[in-house]
């Protein structure tokens, strides 16, 4: 199976929402559903379906993350070295078009949040960035048209 690449902060964010899911919220549906069976007949039984339904959720959920834990390679991006971007490097581009800087931070494909500039390593441009050094220029195809960036910075932090 393949490796799931994640910041100690990304595995760690994944075992609370596995904890949680074990220890509050399995136990809250298993409880819903005891108590909607308890209404009479289940054919018509909104309650009973809707929890039956999240149950089947958290159950997925739960084997999806402990999967992804039992694959998980953590990263300590600050025991990293070298000068190019790789996986946990906080990277700063500038887009040639827009004259602009912007920072982006590669990170595990749970992680990611583009709003907080945390970057997929999955997306097109972590996966573009990756290998480069300072002052490599590239270019990257997109909706709306080819881009053009240049690296900046970049840090292991």
């Amino acid at each position: 199976m393949d490796k799931v690449y994640m910041t100690p902060q990304g595995f760690k964010a994944l075992e609370d929402e596995l904890k949680n899911l074990k220890l509050v919220e399995r136990p809250a549906v298993v409880n819903a559903i005891a108590e909607a069976r308890a209404l009479g007949d289940l054919s018509e039984n909104a309650e009973y379906h809707y929890a039956k339904d999240k149950q089947g959720f958290i159950e997925g959920r739960i084997r999806e993350l402990e999967s992804k834990l039992s694959r998980a390679e953590v990263i300590d991006v600050t025991k990293l070295e070298g000068t190019c971007v790789k996986f946990g490097s906080t990277v700063t581009v500038y887009d040639v078009a827009t004259e602009q800087e912007t920072t982006y931070k590669i990170v595990g494909v749970d992680e990611a949040d583009i709003k907080k500039k945390l970057l997929s390593v999955e997306a097109p441009l972590a996966r573009a960035l990756i290998g480069k050094n300072v002052g490599d220029e590239f270019a990257l195809n997109t909706p709306s048209g080819k881009k053009e960036y240049e690296v900046i910075e970049i840090q292991y932090i």
